[in-house]
């Protein structure tokens, strides 16, 4: 009886749960609405499309484009209406401003900083995020676009 309580409320957890789970979907060009297709275009002259995503973020639908450009990784996430929410373009550490690279470093520790990327929301720097490697274990960190410490991560 006990084991069954448990199990029903494991289940129920697991339910409740599920959306948050939910994993970007991969669709194809033609899927995108107009407006998306529009700004995707802008956005990736001159780059190579790796693919395109939809997801929800907070509950808001969301189109995302993975590119190369220059030899670098940018991924742009677009609303239906085609807005340009963010852009997440691969940077090199030696070509921050030496606060940020300061503050990166510190924050990785032991750990080797792998790629960085700046992050743009609605046309604005707010943030750089880095993915540390230490050992087997992968991790990311950001700071604020001179370096200092955010309210909240972007």
């Amino acid at each position: 009886m006990r084991s069954s309580r448990l199990s029903k409320l494991l289940i129920l957890a697991l339910l409740a749960t599920a959306p948050v789970f939910a994993a970007e979907k991969k669709i194809a060009r033609n899927q995108l609405p107009a407006a998306v297709q529009k700004t995707a275009e802008a956005q990736s002259a001159g780059a190579t499309i790796h693919g395109y995503s939809q997801d929800r973020e907070d509950g808001k639908l969301e189109y995302e484009v993975e590119m190369t450009f220059q030899g670098h990784s940018k991924d742009v996430t677009i609303a239906p209406d085609g807005d340009l929410l963010e852009v997440e373009e691969q940077v090199a550490l030696d070509q921050l401003p030496t606060s940020v690279q300061t503050a990166l470093l510190a924050k990785a520790g032991k750990g080797s900083i792998t790629k960085v990327e700046s992050i743009m929301k609605h046309g604005a720097l707010v943030a750089y995020e880095a993915q540390v490697a230490t050992g087997a274990k992968h991790s990311e960190i950001q700071v604020g676009p001179a370096g200092q410490k955010l309210v909240h991560e972007e």
